[in-house]
């Protein structure tokens, strides 16, 4: 996070006051508009509100490559969270996130004031994080790189044989986690973080829009071995704020 002077290419409506959302609806955008609209849910939109850009990818102009952008996000990624406030963008500059899990951060900390995505206690909030991180650092880069050379390099089998291999490990690793497995007191938990079942919390939302696509490179035989892991693929995916941060309203017309 950082503040940041506005190019003179970058497009007015970014520049206005409130929140801007610059996204596609990719597993990366994924995560921070179902948080958007969880907040928006539980809030109400006349307190949560902000503005959506659907980035056209590889655009000289409009893309995540073009020097307005980049001048926001030097590491030239979607998603990107501009925050103009306060209300007076003439005296106050802009602060820009990017990273994922710091924008599901961002907005937890200055958005749920009720905690109702995150958690008071520490030591909560620590495991919270800790999963948060494990997705970020593991689970969306093996996966990435599974899709990429199945996509563009799909002679390359060594490539796609290592990643979707370290990619069931990290499942295997949710699979214990959410299994309860080595806390045989507390049984199976609904959620990555929290005391006993767990909470519903930034943790599944960073983590769920990568996972809920393995059905494109894992067959049903594969996905059988993770039954906790399905559970709760299937429990955030019933969530409406969860269906419309990933449906229509984020897709290119």
């Amino acid at each position: 996070m950082s503040t940041v002077k506005f190019h003179p290419d970058t497009p007015a409506d970014i520049k206005t006051p409130g929140l801007h959302l610059l996204t596609v609806n990719t597993p990366n955008g994924a995560k921070v508009q179902v948080f958007l609209e969880e907040l928006a849910r539980h809030y109400g939109r006349d307190k949560m509100q902000w503005t959506t850009r659907l980035i056209k990818m590889g655009d000289a102009h409009l893309g995540q490559k073009s020097e307005w952008y980049l001048s926001l996000n030097p590491n030239g990624r979607i998603p990107l969270l501009v925050d103009v406030s306060p209300q007076n963008p003439d005296t106050a500059r802009p602060v820009a996130v990017h990273e994922t899990s710091a924008e599901l951060m961002y907005l937890q900390e200055k958005f749920d004031t009720d905690n109702v995505f995150g958690f008071t206690d520490p030591i909560e909030r620590t495991e919270m994080l800790s999963w948060l991180f494990f997705w970020h650092g593991s689970g969306a880069p093996y996966m990435g790189n599974l899709g990429y050379f199945k996509r563009n390099a799909p002679h390359n089998q060594f490539a796609i044989d290592r990643f979707k291999k370290e990619s069931t490990r990290i499942f295997g690793v949710l699979e214990i986690r959410l299994s309860g497995k080595y806390n045989e007191e507390d049984g199976p938990r609904e959620y990555l973080a929290g005391r006993g079942k767990g909470k519903y919390s930034i943790a599944d939302i960073g983590t769920w829009p990568w996972v809920r696509i393995w059905e494109n490179s894992w067959s049903e035989e594969e996905r059988s071995a993770f039954p906790h892991l399905k559970a709760w693929i299937d429990r955030i995916a019933a969530r409406e704020p969860v269906q419309i941060g990933i449906g229509s309203t984020y897709s290119s017309k």
